[in-house]
């Protein structure tokens, strides 16, 4: 093997670091004698705290930089949170490995360790997700939602400084930064249905580096991969841009693989919500199938709204 080093692109906050600290500790399990170097590449995402993430577009704006350093050649991989990763990656890149999936619903926490459910009328509450605004006002049509940005311990500190009442965040986020006992309540996947590929990471390369591929692929989970891609099947058919509200989940039970997608209007009038059980190994086929059925009940025209 030609290699020596590898050096992993990481976005530059704790919870970033963190993820790839976590891949490069899988990868020395098999490749002891590599040497890894973290380079730290600031994103647009993360230059821009102003702007909304439904202003600002949500896919591609936490991955471009880590792209074009690997093209430039700057780093040899790039370690992702799968949700931020778009569905139609260039066919300059390859999605290398999937894995260490933990927990991917959202978690809710409280400044006053108040429970979704017993916030007080009109509690405010910090996201900036439109799919977890959508899944909110299913439930509490009082509530009053705020957008919120920045990292892990930038929204913790908004919420207990009392902007606001609650926040909603990937409850991995929080297991992976130790913070396990700042979660007031996991949030029930109906209606909570979580974005695509939350709670798991991704390794992308150059597509052309072949010796790159064999040494990442080694890291890559088979079920987490059929999960994620069965997700990113039905994201993709339904074709939805980065503002319209989508969600999806794929797990396994009883040698299936079930995958449950949700598309919903902005204001929550209307939610779209149905399930698709199939074969481990038409994982694609599975998610596109979902995608086709919540088309043929109107997801189309959510889609076209959201776009106009």
């Amino acid at each position: 093997m030609g290699i020596k080093s590898i050096v992993v692109g990481s976005r530059g906050s704790k919870l970033a670091l963190l993820q790839t600290e976590l891949v490069i500790q899988r990868l020395k399990k098999d490749y002891p004698e590599l040497d890894f170097r973290v380079r730290q590449i600031r994103t647009k995402g993360d230059s821009d705290r102003r702007s909304s993430l439904s202003q600002m577009g949500v896919q591609g704006i936490f991955v471009k930089e880590l792209e074009e350093a690997l093209i430039s050649g700057e780093i040899d991989i790039a370690v992702h949170s799968l949700k931020d990763m778009p569905t139609d990656i260039s066919p300059e890149f390859r999605l290398a490995a999937v894995g260490m999936r933990i927990d991917a619903r959202d978690a809710f926490v409280s400044k006053n360790g108040d429970s979704f459910t017993t916030l007080p009328q009109g509690a405010i509450i910090g996201t900036g997700s439109e799919r977890r605004a959508v899944q909110m006002k299913s439930m509490r049509s009082d509530i009053r939602i705020r957008d919120i940005r920045g990292n892990i311990d930038t929204r913790l500190k908004k919420l207990y400084s009392g902007e606001y009442d609650g926040i909603i965040v990937a409850a991995a986020a929080l297991l992976r930064m130790g913070l396990k006992e700042k979660i007031a309540e996991y949030l029930p996947i109906n209606p909570f249905l979580p974005s695509v590929g939350q709670g798991a990471l991704a390794v992308e390369i150059e597509a052309s580096n072949k010796e790159m591929y064999d040494i990442v692929s080694n890291v890559n989970e088979e079920q987490t991969w059929q999960c994620v891609q069965a997700e990113r099947a039905f994201l993709s058919t339904l074709g939805g841009g980065c503002r319209t509200p989508i969600a999806a989940l794929g797990t396994f039970s009883g040698g299936l693989l079930h995958l449950e997608g949700m598309v919903a209007d902005r204001e929550g009038t209307r939610i779209l919500r149905d399930e698709e059980t199939g074969a481990f190994d038409t994982y694609v086929n599975i998610g596109r199938s979902l995608a086709r059925k919540l088309l043929s009940m109107g997801a189309g025209e959510l889609l076209l709204e959201k776009e106009k």
